[in-house]
């Protein structure tokens, strides 16, 4: 099998994602994916689509994230392999879906406006 490519992003983080035939790690920018997360949770988010469908000692997984917080990287990261695993095998695309792997989470901060201190709450009003 030739490596698949597929790309995640999340908020500010952008996931590149390169899969080959291999038995199970995952590195991400040249590090174990326990050292880059050390959260157990954040890794759990990142092999839920492995774990649906079962393939998570099969793939050898190498990982470019780059931008946002560690939670956007994560879950960028789930939608980057979600999408390998669907070019690898385009039958696993509705297990996918039914989990909510393959759907882009399109929400982005909303850039703070002048005269106000974030983006949607004002100054207090002074009458006099």
């Amino acid at each position: 099998m030739e490596v698949i490519n597929a790309l995640g992003r999340r908020k500010a983080a952008v996931a590149r994602v390169f899969v080959s035939e291999g038995n199970g790690k995952i590195t991400i920018n040249k590090r174990d994916i326990e050292q880059y997360f050390p959260s157990s949770i954040l890794q759990y988010i990142v092999k839920q689509p492995l774990n649906t469908l079962g393939v998570a000692e099969k793939y050898d997984i190498k990982v470019n994230l780059d931008g946002g917080g560690f939670k956007g990287q994560a879950e960028a990261l789930r939608l980057a392999i979600a999408r390998a695993l669907v070019k690898i095998n385009p039958e696993d695309k509705p297990a996918l879906k039914a989990e909510g792997f393959m759907t882009r989470d399109a929400r982005e901060v909303e850039r703070k406006k002048p005269g106000q201190p974030k983006a949607r709450k004002h100054f207090q009003f002074s009458k006099r």
